[in-house]
């Protein structure tokens, strides 16, 4: 069962993505003229090489895809090269653009800010100039905002998620406490999450049972997204925040420590880093908790959990919609339109939705997400409705600038700080803004 505020959304830069890496591109040029139409081979043979990071199952799963895109495009033969991690295609990439780009994929998946980062550098194909093959109208805005470089559009979403709220319905009752309702602010969540930790509520395995298992990276753009116009950043590049608004979200926190929501503080920072199958809240220890929407499957093993927009004190849901990676173009691909054809293939074609679904997140494109959801079941399907909403009411915000990737690290190193007494919210909060903002300099 899914909760849904329909409040204004609001796309937040997040942090954790990766960091600039400095390139020298030599002659990255495609074969078609600058803002010319590229043209396909016809009958031709032609060769394809596609990259993308994942496991076995992923890169047997895009398989699949290609052998019936071969099957449909008897001339064009598609080499596959998959990577394990994001590091490893773009340690290639790097490598292949500072050598100019011709050995680089034809097509490749980027992550984070590498649209913006290889778009910036010339090393990535102007979409607009194989709108024949690969059409991108149907995208709202807000979900192309990291591919696109000085009103140039650089790659497609393969999909991806939307923060939201997780709320253990199942605790709640135990705790004798009603579900939120909608619209629920800040204050609503401290005094639930307060009373559930000062119930001294067990699991099945007698474990202490939390108000609230938090991870500040998984909130904190989240809750930017909800004071400001812009969020974390603005669109210079620079914060669009101040210290005061951080100094009220470490307060918010400490309401929730001294009430006993919060667990104790090396608790919270050693489950920083925790995979979601060994969470507090997926193991029934917290009432509430908050993450992508991709993580309903691995919540419902807590119980009854029901997805809902966080909690604000604004009219702005803050809610970060994140795609899960971009298909991009090389700009020095001899085969522009067949690669675009290729895209176009993976993100919009029926036979290949039916396969991928929502493994890469969920798509996008409202009519690839029609296809998708009603093949999806259970949390699957939960998540891609409230993608679906958050779609529906985004709006476009700044991407993360170059120097934001320390962001989740600063958090938690702040968060710690605050938690065991040492800095103030205010104290935390004013090195917090000095040294982020050091960094975007």
């Amino acid at each position: 069962m899914m909760r849904i505020t329909r409040s204004r959304a609001t796309l937040t830069a997040a942090g954790g993505l990766a960091a600039a890496t400095a390139l020298v591109l030599t002659g990255c040029a495609g074969s078609n003229p600058a803002g010319g139409k590229a043209e396909p081979a016809g009958d031709e043979p032609v060769t394809l090489e596609m990259s993308w990071w994942g496991d076995d199952q992923r890169a047997a799963l895009f398989g699949e895809v290609i052998d019936l895109f071969e099957e449909e495009h008897p001339n064009i033969t598609v080499k596959q090269t998959p990577v394990g991690a994001p590091d490893d295609l773009f340690n290639r990439l790097a490598t292949d653009f500072g050598a100019g780009g011709d050995t680089a994929p034809d097509v490749f998946a980027l992550g984070g800010a590498k649209p913006q980062e290889y778009g910036e550098l010339g090393a990535l194909l102007d979409l607009s100039t194989v709108s024949d093959q690969l059409d991108t109208s149907g995208y709202p805005d807000f979900s192309l905002t990291n591919a696109t470089v000085d009103d140039t559009l650089y790659g497609l979403p393969t999909g991806g998620n939307a923060t939201a709220a997780f709320v253990n319905t199942d605790i709640l009752e135990q705790a004798g406490i009603e579900k939120p309702a909608e619209g629920w602010n800040w204050d609503d969540l401290v005094e639930i999450a307060n009373t559930v930790g000062s119930a001294g509520l067990t699991n099945a395995q007698g474990q202490p049972v939390y108000g609230i298992d938090l991870r500040i990276h998984d909130i904190l753009g989240t809750y930017t997204g909800q004071l400001t116009e812009t969020g974390m950043y603005d669109w210079d590049g620079q914060l669009g925040v101040d210290a005061d608004d951080i100094a009220s979200w470490f307060e918010i926190e400490k309401e929730l420590q001294d009430g006993k929501g919060l667990p104790d503080a090396s608790v919270v920072t050693a489950n920083w880093a925790l995979p979601p199958d060994q969470q507090p809240f997926t193991l029934g220890q917290a009432a509430i908790t908050f993450g992508y929407s991709n993580l309903m499957a691995a919540y419902s093993a807590a119980g009854e959990v029901e997805m809902m927009l966080p909690p604000t004190d604004t009219d702005l849901s803050g809610v970060a919609l994140l795609p899960s990676a971009f298909w991009s173009i090389n700009a020095a691909s001899k085969h522009p339109a067949e690669a675009a054809m290729l895209i176009d293939w993976f993100l919009h074609e029926p036979a290949a939705l039916e396969l991928i679904k929502d493994t890469r997140g969920v798509p996008f494109s409202p009519d690839a997400l029609a296809a998708v959801t009603p093949a999806l079941e259970g949390p699957n399907k939960i998540a891609a409705e409230y993608v679906d909403v958050v779609l529906d009411g985004g709006v476009v915000a700044p991407p993360q600038p170059a120097g934001g990737s320390m962001m989740n690290e600063l958090s938690q190193r702040m968060e710690s700080e605050v938690l065991f007494g040492t800095k103030t919210p205010k104290e935390a909060a004013e090195q917090w803004i000095s040294e982020l903002d050091a960094a975007l300099q």
